[in-house]
Formats: structure tokens, sequence, C-alpha cells
């Protein structure tokens, strides 16, 4: 039987992992000499197996050593998941409940904590390594993993069943533009579209809700901008992995108790107006920096990217109206209107479907009208509904439906503008755009 799943074994897991750490405490040893930590605990397990009379396999020791080095110097009964590439989240709710976001899908794992203490020891050790505690009186703390992936804890009393633990895993290696076409996220010409409006200095504002691919999509995009400008990247917690050459990343900072020490979007969306950057990337806009990334957009940085949660084009506006006006700017609402007019260009819709699949929904224009911005929509996802067997519906089975990307037949305004800039459509597109019509 495997070592985890007997009362006896854990409990002789927790004393190793204790006599371990007092051990360590007596006669440091630096976490990354691997070899020397197994010596030591099988030092200690043979202590305790003269001691006590208790006979363990190869197995069972070789098992026992793992266990306790991922306790000590990994991530626990995480270790495995963190090294998957389909899993894209990790959720603990809780010592006995281990969830994963495999391909999109929610997925139960069979793995688990001992118990509460088990799953707070792990915590706390990441959360302490960055000078953070959790208490009653902090019990919510954002924390990164060595690796970069983004890990949220909570703590009773907001979480009374017990620790609850988000991890987003961060991947060095993400998906090229090329690599979203043949999943099917997006169509070759929708991509053609993305690269000229890239090259050509539009404002992009990518929306989404959660896990739809914002920073997927973001991280593919921004390898079009061209190597001679500079990037100042700003984000609550890095996410963005981009392979351009002249990177700079600012990352928001947390305050103590007090507040000190605290470094929001806003103020760092500031710092990036005065370090001389081409294009400024705001990971994601959810307060009132967005304020001062329309500013940054329509002073002279043209092409910077970010991306927003909302479900639809319609609704990314009215957010961020919303988000302006509170921003304590005192700019009356027609003036914020008119800067996010002048300021975004282009909007992309991402979406996560049923199936789990993430898909571009609609690529949209926005245009000036009398009294409000007009969408107009050029690339747009269109669902149809296949026919099946008569089998399939005896059994009860759900139609099949498909998603096919297609253009709306409209030759967008700032086709001239990036022309003027000495930068041609591909073929692709001026295929669409020669028999497309103007919009009204």
């Amino acid at each position: 039987m495997s070592v985890i799943d007997t009362d006896t074994q854990k409990q002789l897991r927790r004393h190793l992992h204790q006599r371990l750490i007092a051990s360590m405490e007596a006669d440091p040893l630096a976490p990354e000499r691997s070899s020397l930590l197994t010596a030591r605990l099988e030092c200690l397990l043979d202590g305790i197996q003269a001691t006590t009379g208790l006979s363990l396999s190869p197995q069972e020791i070789s098992t026992l050593c793992l266990q306790i080095k991922n306790d000590v110097i990994g991530m626990g009964p995480l270790t495995e998941l963190m090294s998957d590439p389909s899993i894209t989240d990790i959720l603990v709710n809780g010592a006995q409940s281990i969830w994963v976001d495999r391909s999109g899908k929610l997925e139960l794992t069979q793995l688990h904590f001992d118990d509460e203490s088990h799953l707070r020891r792990f915590v706390d050790r990441y959360i302490a390594a960055q000078g953070k505690h959790l208490d009653s009186a902090t019990p919510a703390v954002d924390a990164r993993l060595p690796d970069g992936s983004r890990m949220h804890v909570v703590i009773p009393p907001l979480s009374p069943a017990g620790t609850l633990v988000s991890i987003r895993c961060f991947r060095e290696s993400h998906s090229s533009l090329e690599d979203l076409i043949q999943s099917g996220m997006l169509s070759r010409e929708m991509a053609d579209l993305l690269i000229f409006a890239v090259q050509g200095g539009l404002n992009i504002v990518i929306a989404g809700g959660a896990g739809a691919g914002k920073t997927t999509l973001l991280n593919a995009v921004s390898e079009f901008i061209p190597s001679n400008e500079r990037i100042v990247t700003v984000e609550e917690s890095a996410e963005l992995a981009l392979r351009n050459r002249h990177v700079v990343t600012l990352e928001a900072k947390q305050g103590n108790g007090e507040g000190r020490g605290r470094f929001d979007l806003r103020m760092l969306v500031r710092q990036a107006l005065r370090m001389r950057a081409d294009r400024i990337i705001v990971g994601e806009v959810r307060g009132e920096e967005v304020f001062d990334m329309l500013q940054a957009m329509t002073v002279g940085h043209d092409g910077s990217l970010t991306t927003i949660h909302a479900n639809n084009p319609h609704q990314a506006l009215k957010r961020m109206e919303t988000l302006a006006l509170l921003s304590n700017s005192r700019a009356p609402r027609e003036a914020i209107r008119d800067m996010i007019e002048s300021a975004v260009q282009l909007i992309i819709q991402v979406a996560r479907l049923s199936d789990g699949t993430r898909r571009i929904t609609s690529i949209c224009e926005l245009h000036d009208a009398p009294g409000c911005i007009e969408v107009v929509e050029l690339f747009r996802l269109r669902k149809t509904a296949l026919s099946i067997n008569r089998e399939l519906h005896v059994s009860g089975t759900a139609p099949i439906s498909r998603s096919t990307h297609t253009d709306c037949g409209i030759r967008p305004l700032f086709l001239e503008t990036i022309r003027a800039k000495g930068i041609e459509p591909p073929r692709s597109l001026r295929l669409i755009w020669e028999v497309a019509e103007m919009p009204s």
C-alpha cells in the first residue's frame, strides 16, 4: 500500500519532517543540496527504525524521502501538478480537495495534503520567503512562487472551511500566433490583421473572462512589435513572457499592514511614462489605473496594449468608462468617452467556450459617433449547429456545434492611417478589403 494511504505512515512522515527541521536548525543545509538532504533523511529513518523496530522496504523509504523533500524544498503534493504543461490553474479547497484546470476543464485530483497544518506549512513557507504573513488581521495574501506562478491564499475567518489556495501556473514557453491558429483560436486572416495592427501602432484592448486566453494572446501578438522599440510592461503580478529584445518589467508591490511601501498599477503606469517607453503594456486594467493608461495611449505611446475583464466589446467600453470615472480625475463622462475613442482603436474579444476551447469571438474597430462610441465588427465567430443521426438523438446526446471565423465585409478606417506609415496590409487582407464596404 502507498505510504500516503495509511495513518501510521502519515504520522511517520510528519515525525520525520519535524526531526529533519530540528536537525537542519542545528546544522543548516542549503536547500539545493538535494543529495545531502536525502542522506540526512535516510540517516534519520535508520535511527527511527532501530529505536521503534519499524521495518520499511526500500521502496517505502524512497517514497518517504521524496515526499519529505517535496515538502521541504518543493511543492509538496502539488509537485507533479506544477510540472504538467496542460494544467493552467491549481485550486486547493482545503487539505483534502485539490482541483486543476486542464485544457479548459476543471478536474478533481486524487492528491491531497495530510491535514490543515500540512497545508499551512506549505503555504507559510512561500509566504514567509517574501516577507509576508497570514493571520486573522491579514487573511488573504498574494505571492509569487519561485517559477513565476501566481499564488493567492485565503484563510479563516474569510474561508470558514479552511485554507484556500489558487495558483495560476506560469509557463516560460508561451504559444506563438501560429500555435493559436493551429488550435483554432483565430483564423489566418485574423492573425494577419492583428500583425498589421500591432506593426502599425494601433492601441489594442483584449477583453474576455477569466481563463479565456487574454494573456496568451497578448504574449503572442507582442512578438510583432518592431525590435527597435522599447517596451515597458506594468503588471499586478508578472505573468507576461515577452520575447522582444528591449523589455522593462514593472510589478506592483503590496504595502505592509499599515499600507506603507505600496506601489499600485496607477503609480507604475505613471512611472512608465517617465521611462522613455515606445509602448506601454499593462497586463490587466482593473482599477483607476485605466485613466492613466488611456492618457498614455493618447500622448505618444501608440501601439500600447492591455487586457480587461469583459464579456463583450460594449461591456469593455463601459467598464473602462466606469473605472476612469472612479479614478478621482474629476473628468466629466463626455471627456472620458472622448479619451477612450481617441485612445483605443481595436478591441479583441476572447472567450472560453463550453467545451473548454478558447476562441477569439470578435475583432472590433472603434468609430466616433454623435453622443457615443460606435463599435464596428471586422471579424466574428459564427456558430452553426450540425445535424446528427437519429441514434444520437435517441441516446439523448446534445447537438454537435461548430464555430467558424468569418470577416464582416467592412474595410477599417485605420487602413489608410497605417498605410501612411509605409506599412502595407498582407495579401489576405487586401483580397478582403478590395471588395469590402467602408463603414457608414
